[in-house]
């Protein structure tokens, strides 16, 4: 059959540098990063005490105080993200046919901060919890309040891939999409995972940084003393909609989706192949479902955690991926900004990646300071200051726990 075409015609996200698109891309021009103490929770007692939370955050000026205590976190920036994109779509909601409007959305952990506090007030003798316990915590629950929110009675489901999972969301709504199966589908993730028991657990995995005196320097992937990554919270959401759909109704076209491609490591549960040998592979898959050669990237906003493993592991396979091209394309991690949003990483860093296509601008890899030998120096990270160049096709990376990777690739309209 004839595959259809895929393009985005919407886009919201609130994230640790921006509550909305033109806030996120002002600061990823700038190098802004937002990382600073937490604030969530009391986290003198941890080894790491800072992360990138979302700003001047109140979900009262989102949700009235009933529906805000019906919703975890992570669920409340889905809807806040979802509800920009959609707007920013101009879809008509009387007129659309919402049988064939999805949600496809991604979450690795989903409710955390609702169950620890489920959790920690328990009491076996009086076994009693809230009843929004289960549809608070439960990780699809995102994707089914965004659906009851519009009324969208399309394909709906989460991914669940750790840190590639909003990624993974949007190749399965590009996937529905061009099979045929939706118009259009809201697709992105979200994630709210900065909670006591977030922090221990992955301070106990020596995943996170520790540069308590200097949190805005603690995401620094590439460079010789990084210490690994900073958790961060927030949401992106995208519509994708099929090409003459969206050109029926005048829909702005901000970028097509040219290809994606899914894979397993198969190697380690929370390391990744140390050759890179999975993420090279997701890459070539990625290209050649978009139909083009690996000359073509010009950009690839890179998984670029800020760890001791994945840092190596992916410029390896980059260079094993795009041979001497590798030293012409640009890379930046966006993560050096915003920290990582781990199931809601892809989304944000998609949104990233279309922003660099549309202004013919690659954002930086800040907090650079030293070069780490076993790092390709030859290839251009885009340190410390974003730059000019004409981006027509952008990759993006997303790996997560469990082996999973995710790579996509966007074109401009």
């Amino acid at each position: 059959m004839e595959l259809k075409r895929v393009v985005v015609t919407g886009l919201g996200t609130i994230n640790p540098i921006g509550n909305n698109v033109q806030e996120y891309w002002e600061s990823l021009k700038k190098g802004v990063s937002g990382a600073a103490p937490i604030t969530r929770f009391d986290a003198s007692n941890h080894k790491t005490r800072f992360a990138c939370e979302v700003k001047n955050w109140d979900p009262l000026e989102h949700f009235d105080r009933k529906d805000a205590r019906k919703y975890d976190t992570f669920t409340q920036f889905a809807l806040v993200s979802a509800k920009q994109a959609i707007l920013d779509s101009r879809l008509d909601l009387e007129k659309v046919d919402k049988d064939r409007i999805g949600v496809i959305w991604g979450a690795g952990i989903g409710g955390i901060r609702t169950f620890e506090d489920e959790v920690m007030g328990f009491n076996l003798e009086n076994p009693k919890t809230s009843p929004f316990f289960i549809p608070k915590m439960i990780a699809n629950i995102a994707s089914g309040c965004i659906s009851i929110e519009y009324g969208f009675r399309g394909p709906n489901l989460t991914t669940v891939t750790a840190c590639a999972s909003s990624a993974n969301a949007l190749i399965d709504a590009f996937n529905y999409i061009r099979l045929g199966k939706a118009n259009v589908i809201v697709t992105g993730g979200s994630e709210a995972a900065i909670t006591p028991a977030g922090v221990a657990g992955f301070n106990s995995l020596r995943a996170i940084s520790t540069r308590n005196d200097d949190p805005k320097t603690g995401s620094r992937p590439f460079d010789k003393d990084r210490d690994g990554f900073v958790m961060a919270e927030g949401g992106a959401a995208l519509i994708l909609e099929e090409y003459e759909h969206a050109i029926s109704r005048g829909a702005t076209i901000y970028a097509e989706v040219a290809g994606g491609a899914l894979n397993a490591d198969a190697y380690h549960m929370t390391a990744p192949d140390p050759e890179g040998v999975g993420a090279m592979m997701v890459m070539k898959l990625a290209c050649e479902d978009a139909g083009i050669s690996t000359d073509k990237i010009d950009y690839i906003n890179v998984h670029g955690t800020s760890t001791g493993l994945g840092d190596i592991a992916e410029p390896k396979a980059i260079v094993q991926t795009f041979g001497e091209h590798a030293y012409k394309l640009s890379i930046s991690s966006t993560k050096s900004m915003t920290g990582h949003l781990l199931g809601g990483a892809g989304a944000v860093e998609s949104i990233a990646s279309i922003q660099a296509i549309i202004n013919d601008f690659v954002p930086p890899t800040i907090n650079h300071f030293e070069t780490d030998p076993e790092i390709d120096s030859r290839l251009d990270f885009t340190f410390n200051t974003g730059k000019k160049r004409i981006v027509n096709y952008a990759l993006s990376n997303t790996f997560g726990f469990g082996g999973h990777n995710a790579s996509i690739i966007f074109k401009k309209a």
